[in-house]
């Protein structure tokens, strides 16, 4: 009976080359395993530092991390494909028909693709966060009720949820009345005529505005031992038929605010009634530069 026996340094010599791409193809999967478990750990912890801070969700951000990864082997294994030369004919030719193919999708989906890269710019930057209240352009006001990497949820004051693409986000100016403090100087602003008495007018204004319950005092230490009034009332300029006045008055928030200055202008309005002050609506006056003749005012008046 014959043994068979095998020959360790036979066999090393006759397959060297195979064996070199072998090892080469072994370390650069065991190297792009590494980074991909690296890169997920890194983004595990942004997301969710991230998610906290905006307020949402962090699992909604899991399939960014897996993204990584799919990239990361797809790069390992064009550079074992490229190492060995007998697989570089083959894995050109198959890159180049997924290349053709991600082209397709992409050009397909591309608007779906901008919202997503739109929203992970909100998760980077953070330019608002879920509780905020916030003014897109000048059609969308309220606050944030929801942040995807493809939308953002905003509830309206009349209690409808708006549903907005990130890339028109990210395409308009945003109003944050809650990012770093949500005091507001809400503005009063109101005109009385010229025959009024605008001292007057002025003392009624700041008072109705100081005893609202939702105005606060931001004055520090200096400017009230200085004498500088809780609410600043300046006349603006002057209108075709009034004085324009404006207060400055703040609020906690911009909801307390509003409701603040709707009380305002109901108060100011009887008080400005009982105190004989006027708010004047426009007047026009007609000149004639040429006199009418008597004749024609007698033939009208007798018909």
């Amino acid at each position: 009976m014959q043994l068979l026996t095998f020959d360790l340094s036979s066999f090393i010599k006759n397959n060297n080359l195979i064996l070199q791409y072998l090892i080469v193809s072994v370390v650069i999967v065991v190297l792009a395993i590494i980074l991909s478990r690296v890169l997920q750990k890194l983004m595990k912890v942004y997301f969710e530092r991230s998610s906290r801070v905006l307020k949402v969700d962090p699992t909604r951000y899991k399939f960014l991390r897996n993204a990584v990864s799919f990239v990361v082997f797809m790069l390992a294994m064009t550079l074992i494909f490229y190492t060995i030369p007998a697989l570089r004919t083959i894995g050109i030719t198959l890159f180049a028909g997924a290349g053709i193919f991600a082209a397709i999708i992409g050009f397909a989906s591309q608007e779906a693709f901008s919202n997503i890269i739109s929203g992970i710019f909100i998760v980077i930057f953070k330019p608002f966060r879920v509780g905020d209240n916030i003014k897109i352009g000048e059609l969308h006001h309220g606050t944030v009720e929801d942040i995807t990497l493809r939308h953002t949820i905003i509830n309206n004051f009349e209690n409808r949820r708006i549903v907005i693409p990130n890339t028109v986000i990210s395409a308009q100016t945003i109003i944050n009345s809650t990012l770093e403090d949500e005091r507001i100087c809400t503005f009063i602003e109101l005109g009385i005529s010229y025959e009024s008495d605008l001292e007057k007018a002025i003392s009624i204004l700041r008072t109705e505005a100081e005893k609202h319950p939702n105005c606060i005092d931001k004055r520090s230490e200096e400017e009230i031992e200085n004498g500088i009034p809780k609410v600043i009332v300046r006349v603006l300029g002057f209108g075709e038929s009034s004085v324009n006045l404006r207060a400055y008055a703040w609020a906690n928030t911009s909801g307390e605010g509003f409701v603040m200055k709707c009380d305002l202008f109901e108060s100011l309005k009887k008080r400005f009634n009982e105190e004989g002050i006027e708010i004047p609506y426009p007047h026009r006056s007609l000149v004639f530069k040429n006199s009418i003749p008597s004749d024609k005012t007698e033939t009208n008046g007798h018909n």
